[in-house]
């Protein structure tokens, strides 16, 4: 039943932006998606697995709703080793950052379900930087950052270096997750935009190792507590 989530996720990425215009002095109405990742990452140990990341939002200048999924699926087993979605409200604070409140689910294919608050803020930090910084509110909370910075090597070609942290505040055995045993993944992608912004093919290297804790309870229940991979993949905005 918590594997529904996904194609429900993958329907919604066919929508189209746009924007529906209001009365004069009316915000108008803005909508689109966003795919971040749409990639297949060849592993270590034949450890392959496809990946996306994408946002649906419908709002205006001053609230958007947004519908926000990430998964890692085992091409092998079509087991998902993650599946998170998030349904979040988006606010302006300040000239370059939103507050982000909303609701998270991860419901992967073997590990324990979870469900979380989620507060945060998300925008453009100095350098123009891309961040999201998020609280993870429930039973078993975590903070997790992400940054990503867009370097234009031609008016096509662009270098997008990221990382990515999640840092567990307390043990959650059954989910392989330590208190302070933080996981970082890090991440290179050079894309082509092919059609202006709208489809971005690319190839990439994408590194994740976990530490303290983390790393050994993934070990001793036979995983690795690091992870190179090759990407191959394309970014979407309609």
């Amino acid at each position: 039943m918590k594997n529904l989530l996904a194609p429900g996720a993958v329907a919604l990425a066919t929508l189209t932006a746009g924007a529906v215009f209001a009365e004069p002095g009316v915000p108008p109405l803005i909508y689109g998606v966003q795919v971040e990742q749409l990639e297949y990452r060849l592993g270590e140990n034949d450890e392959d697995v496809l990946v996306w990341d994408f946002d649906a939002m419908v709002g205006n200048d001053e609230l958007r709703l947004v519908f926000r999924s990430e998964a890692e699926m085992e091409t092998s087993s079509n087991d998902f080793e993650t599946l998170e979605n998030q349904l979040r409200l988006q606010m302006p604070i300040s000239t370059f950052f939103d507050a982000v409140v909303g609701a998270h689910a991860s419901t992967p294919t073997e590990g324990p379900n979870r469900y979380n608050l989620v507060v945060g803020v998300k925008g453009l930090a100095p350098q123009w930087f891309e961040i999201d910084a998020d609280l993870y509110l429930s039973e078993y909370p975590f903070g997790r950052f992400e940054a990503e910075y867009e370097a234009l090597l031609t008016n096509r070609l662009i270098l997008t270096p990221s990382l990515e942290v999640n840092m567990p505040f307390k043990d959650d055995i059954e989910a392989g997750q330590a208190a302070g045993g933080a996981t970082i993944e890090i991440g290179a992608r050079l894309s082509y935009d092919l059609v202006g912004r709208a489809i971005s093919p690319y190839v990439g290297v994408n590194y994740e190792k976990s530490f303290g804790g983390t790393a050994d309870l993934i070990e001793a229940a036979g995983g690795q507590s690091d992870n190179l991979s090759f990407v191959v993949g394309t970014r979407l905005f309609f």
